[in-house]
């Protein structure tokens, strides 16, 4: 009975809709606006929780499935349903999301209800994304996540706020183009939108190769991988605290869910030809990048560069799958990889959440994010300086935290493809160590840095609760990640069927004919 109630219906509208309330009922009641913000966040995740609670581990297949007719002329439809990949990130979403609104109570004072209703509405637009079976209806998912974002970043942002929401537009915008071309390609091969039936399309290899670098052109952008990550360090800068939180946490994973959930399934062949560039584009990301974080002097950014170093973790384990099979000769290793990659996102998704959030107690006290600015505060805000070396070191890869998990089970993976890209993957173990661990002690310990430092007040109330609830949430999946990989694994292992990756072609093979 309750697996056949419209649970994703509710919780993509339920914030939807709420959030329109929020932002039609105006600032002249600002207490109760914050508080029916906070409700119906609550409520959302609440309504999400049966998704987990009544979820069939075992069952690959689409669950919680809804299909109904939504433009019957275009072939278009309601079609919605969850499986192991997707279900895990839509409860991180409506979880995030809580904190969100918490960690603005106070510190947004300029239309304080167009914020909270900006983030409720963009919370249900991402559990489309990730619930959206229909392929229009993804995308027109997809697209309007980018409007609530442009507007929090643009109206609660930084002075450089218009460059940073510009520039994170176009960038967002420019690759979803050529997405939407692949989606009417393949419309027309399968006669239907249907995101399922794209996966059992029988396409030539010259097609597959379009249509993953159209796939990549979108999906790349939104991780973000080398070279397209220049738009991520702005948005993060400019934006507020909580634009900063979703960004890390919920939007970064987008990208490497559409990875799932189109590129290896629909373009394997392709996937299996182009994977040495993907891999490489991920440690050049892992360690390039890990080495720009080392010199950033704004706290932020350097948060930003940690965000793409570690999610280059993350597109490396989806894509290693294939060097494994042609090492090996047999799949052995390729679900640890994608599974480590899926743990790596969730496990992101609570640490730079946290770290952001973070930064923002700084910033709300001295209104600088600059490293120099700091020194000693470990002596002003000792509970502060304790959660922020603990996720310090989470970030970092600590055993015993989520941070390390993933990270280790995609190492683990590479090792089985090739000792060197896994040598150049576990450096991301010093440098995340080198670059988090330079910014801690720079700010919270040694002297008091100033008369500033010297007068700050220590964590209330609210930020201890935001912090110390993803602190708990850290160390739960770093010490017992079980339930969470038991989950994913059966649809991750379905996926390694579905894509024949022992089947696949060396990437020195030929391309067969560039027609469909």
């Amino acid at each position: 009975m309750l697996a056949e109630f419209p649970w994703l219906t509710l919780v993509i509208w339920l914030p939807i809709i709420g959030g329109i309330a929020v932002i039609v009922s105006g600032d002249k009641a600002a207490e109760l606006t914050k508080w029916v913000a906070l409700t119906v966040s609550v409520l959302t995740f609440f309504a999400s929780l049966p998704l987990w609670l009544n979820f069939d581990a075992s069952n690959p297949a689409m669950q919680f499935v809804q299909r109904s007719d939504w433009i019957p002329t275009l072939d278009i439809e309601y079609y919605l349903g969850v499986d192991g990949i997707s279900m895990p990130l839509i409860l991180l979403t409506t979880f995030i999301t809580i904190f969100v609104v918490i960690a603005g109570w106070d510190v947004i004072t300029y239309k304080p209800s167009h914020y909270m209703g900006a983030f409720l509405i963009m919370e249900g637009i991402m559990v489309g994304v990730f619930s959206a079976l229909d392929a229009i209806l993804f995308y027109f998912f997809w697209e309007a996540m980018l409007i609530p974002m442009f507007i929090i970043i643009g109206v609660w942002g930084g002075p450089n706020r218009v460059y940073a929401t510009i520039k994170f537009f176009l960038y967002t915008f420019f690759g979803s183009v050529f997405m939407l071309v692949a989606l009417i390609y393949m419309y027309f091969q399968a006669d239907s939108f249907s995101i399922l039936d794209f996966h059992t399309l029988q396409i030539g290899m010259g097609a597959q190769i379009l249509i993953f670098i159209a796939f990549l052109l979108a999906f790349a952008v939104k991780v973000p991988m080398f070279p397209v990550h220049t738009w991520l360090p702005d948005a993060h800068v400019e934006a507020p605290t909580g634009g900063s939180v979703i960004l890390a946490a919920i939007m970064l994973k987008i990208g490497g869910y559409g990875f799932l959930r189109f590129s290896l399934p629909i373009t394997p062949d392709a996937s299996a030809y182009l994977d040495g560039l993907i891999i490489a584009l991920s440690l050049i990301a892992v360690v390039y990048i890990g080495l720009v974080a080392l010199v950033q002097k704004d706290m932020k950014k350097l948060i930003a560069y940690s965000s793409i170093a570690h999610m280059g973790f993350v597109t490396l384990g989806f894509f290693i799958v294939f060097t494994i099979v042609r090492q090996t000769g047999s799949d052995d290793g390729a679900v640890m990889g994608i599974s480590g990659g899926m743990v790596q996102m969730i496990s992101h998704g609570f640490i730079s959440g946290a770290l952001f959030l973070c930064v923002g107690v700084l910033y709300d006290r001295m209104h600088s994010r600059e490293i120099a600015d700091y020194g000693g505060v470990i002596h002003t805000m000792p509970w502060f300086g304790a959660f922020v070396v603990f996720f310090a070191m989470a970030n970092a890869g600590l055993p015993g935290t989520s941070g390390f998990v993933g990270e280790f089970m995609v190492i683990l993976a590479t090792f089985r493809a090739d000792f060197w890209y896994a040598f150049l993957a576990a450096t991301t173990l010093i440098l995340a160590a080198a670059f988090t661990l330079w910014m801690v002690k720079r700010v919270i310990f040694g002297e008091v840095g100033n008369d500033r430092v010297a007068k700050l007040r220590d964590l209330n109330p609210r930020e201890f609760l935001n912090l110390g609830v993803l602190a708990a949430v850290v160390l739960a999946v770093g010490i017992w990640p079980k339930p969470l990989v038991d989950v994913m694994e059966p649809t991750i292992e379905n996926l390694v069927e579905q894509i024949q990756v022992s089947k696949l072609p060396v990437p020195n093979a030929p391309v067969a004919g560039i027609q469909p």
